[in-house]
């Protein structure tokens, strides 16, 4: 009797979430450049997510870009969600034919690694691990680096679940004869947040918090 009220729960629950998720077709004027495949919610089924370069013009001259998170529900794919600020747009940064994007499903977790120049020698990584959980994606992890070819290394590291941070700032010179290199800077240390933030609406390097003892920010 279990297994039946069981597989009758989820029936209904199947039935429910196909009918309120939206049938995905590809929007006119989209150009498909990624996509990836894997079980996010611990169902046992795979959902794909799937980028878009947008047909929507951005300040860089490039197009926006977007992601959807689908469903397969009896044979159709359902949008179960989409996304518009994690990833760039498709000319960013300095030199935007080296940026490099890569979106993969591991342990049921969405990871969004991204590289880009900000100028010719200063390069930007970072990659951001959502999960879902309590009904939404939520951000649990980041790891963003900043490399300089000859004068700096810097890395920024959060678990958010554990609040554990690590800051890690090597210095260098490209000029052989310099003598004033500041000195290097590594910290580890718990922050605690009152809340996760949720995957939509996030945008890389708009928050901060300031590092304890130091008149250093951390951005994410």
């Amino acid at each position: 009797m279990k297994k039946l009220f069981s597989f009758l729960a989820s029936l209904l629950f199947l039935i429910s979430q196909s009918q309120e998720l939206k049938n995905f077709e590809i929007p006119k004027g989209y150009e498909k450049i990624l996509e990836t495949k894997g079980d996010l919610d611990k169902d046992g089924k795979d959902e794909a997510v799937v980028v878009f370069n947008t047909n929507i013009k951005t300040k860089s001259e490039g197009f926006e870009r977007k992601f959807y998170i689908l469903k397969n529900i009896n044979g159709k794919l359902k949008i179960w969600k989409e996304n518009s600020s994690v990833i760039i747009d498709s000319k960013y940064g300095f030199y935007p034919t080296d940026n490099k994007l890569d979106v993969q499903i591991k342990n049921n977790c969405l990871l969004i690694s991204q590289l880009f120049f900000t100028n010719s020698r200063h390069s930007d990584t970072s990659k951001y691990t959502f999960r879902f959980q309590n009904g939404d994606f939520y951000l649990i992890g980041s790891k963003y680096q900043l490399d300089d070819t000859c004068d700096y290394n810097f890395t920024y590291e959060i678990n958010f679940s554990t609040g554990k941070t690590i800051v890690d700032e090597e210095y260098s010179s490209c000029d052989e004869n310099k003598i004033d290199i500041p000195k290097d800077y590594y910290k580890e240390f718990i922050h605690k947040f009152t809340a996760l933030k949720k995957m939509n609406g996030f945008r890389i390097g708009e928050n901060k918090f300031k590092i304890p003892n130091s008149n250093k920010y951390f951005y994410y």
